[in-house]
């Protein structure tokens, strides 16, 4: 059977794509190449013509995933009119908490990438670099945009260590309404 040009492309695409959305649901160490690759409907022995270890998977997730991270967090996509309340509505919201494999990389993998090698822990620096940067200039406070930063990854990861719907909600709501008192321009309804 022939494959097309971009048949190899096209097959690295729904690997990385399928890998992020299993490795943010239960952790990428805990899953193997085996699992990986039959999400795709592959054997194992297939994923080394796609990347050469398995670390060098992890690496392109994280670059991938880092990048929709920050456009999640510093919503470089939504208007001017709302932008800030909106982008913290969105990241601490019950969906978010809830289906971490369409969301944020850093509060899933955070700690797997703490342990990774220095150029995945230098790109996820430069892609938060930026989106501080981002905050930066809507705030005009450089340590609240940090702080802005630190105050939705951390919420959204103690929102998912509880069991009940009802104490998520709270801890996500809690966080906004901190984030809105801290923060004037992530209050509902202006930027």
């Amino acid at each position: 059977m022939r494959y097309t040009r971009t048949h190899k492309e096209e097959t690295r695409k729904k690997l990385l794509d399928a890998s992020s959305a299993i490795a943010k649901k239960g952790g990428f160490s805990s899953t193997g190449v085996d699992a990986l690759m039959s999400s795709i409907g592959l054997t194992g022995g297939a994923f080394y013509s796609h990347f050469q270890s398995k670390q060098e998977l992890f690496g392109a997730i994280v670059e991938q995933e880092m990048q929709k991270s920050c456009d999640m967090m510093a919503g470089h996509r939504e208007s001017p009119e709302n932008h800030v309340a909106k982008c913290v509505r969105d990241y601490l919201s019950t969906f978010h908490a809830v289906t971490p494999e369409v969301g944020c990389i850093l509060p899933t993998l955070g700690a797997e990438i703490a342990r990774a090698v220095p150029a995945v822990r230098q790109a996820v620096e430069q892609a938060l670099k930026q989106t501080q940067q981002s905050w930066s200039a809507r705030t005009g406070d450089a340590d609240a945009a940090w702080a802005l930063i630190a105050q939705l990854v951390g919420a959204l990861v103690v929102a998912r260590t509880v069991e009940s719907e009802k104490t998520r909600k709270e801890i996500l709501a809690a966080s906004r309404r901190f984030l809105a008192k801290t923060i004037p321009l992530a209050a509902s309804g202006k930027d």
